[in-house]
């Protein structure tokens, strides 16, 4: 946990909103793909998530944005940790109370939409439940799908943040980063091979034009030529 950036949507949605780093730099410094970032700041994703400042957290310096607000190409980096968290060793699902296990649905449905790399093993350890259910939230069978609302497990107390932000790292690590999707112009030897040659294309077209004129004029000449006999 000393190098893992914790509830990495949330702190993206924060990035997006309050900062002026490009997509690929805030894609790379939270572990999500720039297409990502670019929905989140087009609200087709996270819409549910609310920012988390990664300056609050420690996670992130002032000085670390303003560097990579100058400097596009710079790479954030996180902050060296305060506090030494230790890692959870609990094995099996997790113990529910009878009052939180209605709201588990919602939960499953929440982690399934925002966090959709977490395996069915992953998702039963952080709110006890079984994979039957997952798989039918999933697949939208379940009995209950139109009636169910995705709301965070951390806020219905159903498991940790710090539980949640394990399971997360844990599934991106079998996931290859995608480079970065920037767009970059074509090398002039390439664009002069696109561009036509409008200038021989004009030399032909005055050579046709020239054609036809003296078509022309050949033709009134015989007309004439016709009338003068026939007179």
């Amino acid at each position: 946990m000393a190098n893992t950036l914790l509830m990495p949507k949330a702190t993206a949605v924060w990035l997006v909103d309050s900062t002026a780093l490009s997509f690929d730099q805030i894609a790379q410094f939270c572990g999500l793909h720039p297409l990502e970032v670019k929905a989140i700041a087009d609200g087709e994703s996270a819409q549910g998530i609310k920012g988390m400042d990664p300056v609050i957290t420690g996670q992130l310096s002032r000085d670390e944005i303003a560097r990579a607000e100058k400097d596009p190409n710079h790479r954030l980096k996180l902050s060296e940790p305060k506090v030494r968290v230790p890692e959870s060793k609990r094995k099996g699902p997790r113990y529910t109370p009878l009052s939180k296990r209605q709201d588990r649905p919602n939960a499953i449905f929440w982690l399934v939409k925002n966090h959709p790399e977490l395996k069915d093993a992953q998702v039963s350890r952080l709110v006890g439940t079984t994979k039957a259910t997952i798989e039918q939230i999933r697949n939208r069978t379940h009995w209950n799908i139109a009636n169910l609302a995705p709301m965070d497990p951390v806020a219905l107390g159903l498991c940790s943040q710090i539980d949640l932000d394990i399971e997360v790292q844990r599934a991106s690590r079998g996931r290859e980063q995608a480079p970065a999707a920037g767009d970059t112009l074509l090398p002039a030897s390439l664009t002069e091979r696109l561009v036509p040659n409008t200038e021989k294309q004009d030399d032909e077209d005055q050579e046709l034009d020239a054609d036809k004129v003296f078509a022309k004029l050949s033709a009134l000449k015989s007309t004439r030529a016709d009338d003068e006999d026939e007179e």
